[in-house]
């Protein structure tokens, strides 16, 4: 007996693949135009002074409160981009696909953290109850202490993310949805990121700058391929 496939669920896994696609590519735009006008300044993760960032946060409530709010947003899409993956992958490997859509999932709570600790600095720089609670080197040190969570659960986040991907792009490979190289670069980069993140906490040189350009690069090249491919031409057929 010949099984016909079904021309309506091809069509809506399609869109559902190019949904996933947009809000991949969304991601980084949201996040490339956030760090280039909000995060000026304000964003430890773009700098490596704690002390000249907690200083800028202290005057920049507004742009703190705008950088939460894009948090938002990114968390928003981080949730459709893991909720439509597992969707087309369960098939593939349910476990695997849901064991990678908890992690993404985990990896979304850490940008919502994020946007938690920058509405805890916009607070401590702009509410003039903070101005009778403590000294302008108090209001530093809280500060400081909202940017290092900041960075600490971006990081977190970070890692979460691209073990997550990692799964997700494994069950590519494995399925044939895409094609092979997207997806072999995909389980190459996101596990890469993984590894050399945590791996310089112990190892001192992998935490040279080559290295993280190097690793911040092959994630990118992974995310924007899968995202540009999934966009435009959906997935294949199982």
């Amino acid at each position: 007996m010949t099984i016909t496939p079904d021309p309506s669920a091809e069509t809506e896994t399609k869109t559902l693949a190019r949904v996933v696609g947009l809000s991949l590519l969304g991601t980084i735009v949201v996040g490339t135009v956030s760090a280039l006008t909000v995060g000026q300044g304000i964003d430890i993760n773009l700098s490596a002074d704690i002390v000249a960032t907690a200083r800028n946060m202290l005057e920049a409530e507004t742009a703190l409160r705008a950088k939460a709010y894009i948090a938002l947003l990114v968390f928003a899409l981080e949730v459709v981009i893991g909720a439509g993956l597992f969707l087309l992958l369960r098939q593939s490997g349910p476990l695997l696909a849901a064991w990678s859509l908890i992690i993404s999932l985990g990896a979304a709570l850490m940008v919502l953290l994020g946007a938690v600790f920058n509405l805890n600095a916009a607070e401590i720089a702009g509410n003039v109850a903070y101005s009778e609670l403590a000294d302008e080197r108090q209001k530093l040190l809280l500060t400081g202490f909202q940017a290092t969570s900041d960075y600490t659960s971006f990081h977190l986040g970070l890692i979460l993310a691209s073990v997550g991907n990692a799964g997700f792009a494994y069950l590519f490979l494995r399925s044939g949805l895409i094609p092979k190289l997207i997806a072999g670069w995909g389980v190459f980069a996101f596990s890469f990121v993984a590894v050399a993140i945590v791996a310089r906490d112990f190892i001192p040189i992998i935490g040279h700058s080559a290295v993280t350009v190097s690793f911040m690069l092959s994630n990118l090249i992974a995310l924007i391929s899968l995202g540009v491919y999934l966009a435009i031409k959906g997935v294949r057929s199982a």
